[in-house]
């Protein structure tokens, strides 16, 4: 008998050619159903997620994560806001991007198409499935997810929800596809014949694993080491308020400051303002040298320090000589997320967004801002740190790719290769 994580991903990918073929007015259809069914099963979702939020807490998991799990009606509002939202935005199949005369009667045109089955592993994030899975619908692509174990209940009644309402509009069955177990995982990455872009969301680790264990191509979403560099020329109000935000504004998201750098001729001025304002939040504040003289709240640092992603209440600090070496420092010890410059200079600012190689390179705000949802994306698959296809943020045209279309008039190659016609390429 054929092992039934293959058999799901043969189904997506047969359900994928059809799902790509499904009309924009059908894809924002069942988004709308969606949002509608989540919404009159909110105390169902609530029962099943409450189930997953006492196993996490008798099992002893740390706060963050728990607060992470956590899908209480709020958040279950505000993922809804962002589905609804979706529908709004434009179709992004079947676009034009080149429209290419290469004859009066030869004509090549690149359009945008859906990359066709993909295999997402994340976090213990229930409004995660959510948005990856109406993501991946309006995209046109079939999705197969694999959640956290700690919110199995909850993803699967959501996967429930979902699934039953796309049924119900018409789209193939195989449009969305859940795994529960870890074992899984491991049949997923052998699909490569089915499966055409695996991402992952978790530790750099976890992400070189999946590449080193898979021939499915891989968009890696790994650790969130972001930085916030406080230069010479900084307003110190808006420093503060910029470090706590990305601090504590939501402690265990990827995007979260984990390393505050600072020029060493401010840090005098900045220390007492910004450890009055972390303190009482209880995030704990570890550096070394003068930064301790400087403030007898900071606790020792180790090297480890700057290059962990906590998740949690702690953050590492550092002073540097000069924005060279705070751009040195992020590019050896960050994740190429986001890191942030606080400066009134101008100068500073574009020497920082030259140098940092991250994906998201901020001047004077948060890094909180690092979000699908805020860059008015609709919500975001995950955030990656490649190069490659997608970088950052990864909304709808990150989920899609293009196809080249020539449409001609009997032309054969042989006509332009010996001189009897030779190409125009004019751009329309």
């Amino acid at each position: 008998m054929e092992n039934a994580t293959i058999e799901s991903a043969r189904r997506a990918k047969t359900d994928s050619r059809l799902l790509a073929i499904v009309p924009i007015e059908k894809r924002n259809e069942a988004l709308r159903l969606i949002a509608d069914a989540l919404w009159a099963r909110r105390a169902e979702i609530a029962k099943e997620n409450q189930k997953d939020l006492t196993a996490a807490r008798e099992a002893g998991l740390p706060d963050p994560i728990v607060k992470r799990l956590d899908f209480g009606e709020k958040k279950l509002a505000d993922t809804i806001a962002g589905a609804r939202e979706m529908i709004g935005l434009a179709d992004p199949l079947g676009r034009v991007l080149l429209r290419r005369e290469l004859d009066t009667d030869l004509l090549l045109t690149q359009l945008t198409c859906p990359i066709g089955v993909i295999g997402v592993i994340f976090e213990s994030r229930p409004d995660a499935l959510v948005q990856i899975a109406s993501l991946c619908l309006k995209s046109g692509n079939a999705a197969i997810l694999k959640g956290g174990s700690e919110a199995l209940a909850s993803n699967r009644v959501l996967f429930e929800i979902i699934h039953e309402a796309g049924i119900r509009t018409g789209l193939p069955s195989g449009f969305l596809t859940l795994l529960e177990s870890r074992s899984e995982i491991t049949e997923l990455l052998s699909c490569h014949e089915t499966v055409d872009l695996i991402i992952p969301r978790g530790s750099n680790e976890f992400v070189r694993y999946i590449m080193d264990h898979s021939d499915i191509p891989v968009m890696g979403h790994s650790d969130g080491i972001c930085h916030v560099y406080v230069d010479k020329a900084a307003n110190i109000d808006k420093a503060v308020d910029i470090i706590r935000d990305s601090k504590t504004q939501y402690v265990a998201a990827c995007n979260a400051v984990e390393t505050v750098l600072v020029h060493q001729d401010i840090a005098v001025e900045l220390m007492p303002s910004l450890m009055a304002e972390l303190n009482p939040k209880g995030v704990e504040v570890r550096g070394n040298g003068r930064l301790q003289e400087l403030h007898a709240g900071v606790k020792p640092a180790t090297e480890e320090d700057f290059s962990t992603e906590y998740l949690d209440y702690i953050v590492s600090m550092k002073i540097v000589e000069n924005i060279d070496d705070a751009i040195f420092h992020i590019n050896v010890f960050g994740s190429h997320h986001t890191d942030a410059i606080v400066t009134e200079e101008d100068e500073a600012a574009r020497r920082f967004f030259a140098g940092v190689d991250s994906a998201g390179v901020y001047r004077n705000c948060s890094t909180r801002f690092a979000d699908g949802y805020r860059y008015g994306f609709g919500a975001e698959v995950g955030i990656s740190t490649g190069k490659l296809h997608a970088r950052g943020p990864v909304g709808l045209d990150g989920l899609v790719t293009y196809k080249y279309l020539l449409e001609g008039n009997g032309n054969i190659v042989a006509d332009y290769a010996e001189g009897r016609k030779s190409f125009r390429f004019r751009d329309l």
